[in-house]
């Protein structure tokens, strides 16, 4: 079965989770530039009975709720906050404390599973906080925010258990790794 192109771009950004540049969808679906306006057109008028809307800017498109969902999804979030963190979340902002920044694909590889919705739980806390890679554009650095550590009960990162131990264990296992990469 071949998808319409408004139903590849759904799925597309459906997948994605978040923008994708108009440049990056026509590239992975093959698409002209024409061909996307008329998906985007498409899809808008499938999506305006349901409870998803595009967003778009001039260079970006977004699958999100859509604003007539907002009281159901407002229940969503409070729902959240009021349950105790996991065991993923805990992991997962552990990971961002003692890097001191971390990468969604970083904090995946020591976890060895997908930790989108423990980042998902922290930014709704306001644990975390999503900035841009300087090294990556494209990427976002995730780091822990002064609630997280009231969370915790510490005053600085410094004060972790163990941080001088692991934080050094840390930086050590990057540095091997930035140089096995210089020498391939």
């Amino acid at each position: 079965m071949t998808l319409s192109p408004s139903a590849q771009l759904e799925a597309l950004l459906f997948a994605e989770g978040g923008p994708l540049t108009k440049k990056q969808i026509c590239a992975l679906l093959d698409f002209s530039a024409h061909t996307l306006v008329l998906a985007v057109d498409d899809l808008v008028v499938s999506l305006a009975a349901r409870g998803l809307a595009v967003v778009e800017t001039e260079s970006e498109l977004e699958l999100r709720t859509s604003p007539w969902a907002a009281d159901i999804v407002k229940k969503l979030r409070e729902s959240e906050l009021s349950r105790d963190l996991g065991k993923a979340s805990l992991e997962t902002l552990a990971i961002i404390l003692y890097r001191g920044t971390a990468t969604r694909t970083d904090i995946d590889w020591v976890r060895g599973v997908n930790s989108a919705a423990a980042l998902r739980a922290l930014l709704l806390r306001g644990l975390i906080e999503r900035g841009e890679d300087e090294a990556d554009k494209r990427r976002a650095r995730y780091r822990a925010t002064v609630d997280a550590l009231a969370h915790l009960g510490v005053s600085r990162r410094e004060d972790l258990p163990r941080y001088s131990e692991l934080a050094g264990a840390i930086a050590e296992g990057e540095a091997r790794k930035e140089l096995a990469e210089t020498d391939v």
